[in-house]
């Protein structure tokens, strides 16, 4: 375990790194930018060494593993964000323990979402996923809504009891215009989110950027920036 605290240790000192370096390199301060570690596949022991090593917010994409991880780290001063493509079916889990759900995407979702955080007492940060390879109010091949759907969408979350409005997300597009252009589709969604903060003020949260992009993010001006490999390292494939 200390071999493994060890190795955690230096891959998060390198992230921080570059992150600040980032930060500097864009006149940002360090604090302007929020680290989430991303545990997927990754077992509870290594969120529990996360948190002695001072990270305060992680995510998961997947609730059958996610559920568990949680439940076994509940007494973890940590924030969860679920990143993950959302199916309805799996609400009432991932309300149970989500903080933050950044995959906000279609009304239904939205419906689901607010009727779980009411009947479990919660309240839920969401953001709404924007796809930028989708069509002007479509939906992207790893989900999220359209630039053209994000405004009708923002609406219905910042209206629904139990649910707050927190900002957009978005991952770097595969295909389309925005393809290998990390820097121009963060820079983006950012103007989405000028838009957005117009009507509302307080839903001022961007999480962009992922290990191998993280700093293109922090120049546009991502608050939040989504770290998995370069923390935990690259899980070997079982059998």
């Amino acid at each position: 375990m200390t071999d493994r605290k060890d190795e955690l240790a230096e891959n998060l000192a390198k992230v921080e790194r570059r992150i600040a370096d980032a930060c500097a390199a864009a006149g940002r301060g360090r604090e302007e930018v929020t680290l989430i570690v991303v545990t997927k596949t990754y077992p509870a022991s290594d969120v529990r060494i996360l948190s002695e090593l001072g990270v305060r917010h992680v995510a998961e994409n997947r609730d059958q593993d996610a559920a568990p991880k949680a439940a076994e780290c509940a007494d973890l001063p940590l924030t969860w964000h679920f990143v993950g493509q959302l199916q309805t079916n799996k609400v009432r889990s991932v309300a149970g323990y989500a903080d933050m759900v950044q995959s906000v995407d279609r009304a239904r979702l939205v419906t689901a979402l607010s009727k779980e955080a009411e009947r479990q007492g919660r309240e839920l940060g969401c953001l709404v996923q924007v796809a930028l390879d989708a069509e002007a109010s479509g939906r992207g091949e790893r989900g999220g809504v359209g630039p053209g759907g994000i405004e009708e969408l923002a609406e219905l979350v910042a209206a629904a009891p139990g649910l707050r409005l927190a900002g957009l997300m978005t991952v770097a597009p595969l295909t389309g215009e925005y393809a290998g252009r990390e820097l121009a589709a963060f820079e983006r969604l950012m103007d989405l989110s000028t838009d957005l903060r117009r009507i509302h003020p307080a839903a001022n949260m961007v999480s962009a950027g992922m290990s191998a992009d993280l700093e293109q993010a922090v120049a546009a001006g991502a608050t939040h920036v989504r770290v998995g490999t370069a923390v935990l390292g690259v899980r070997p494939r079982l059998g």
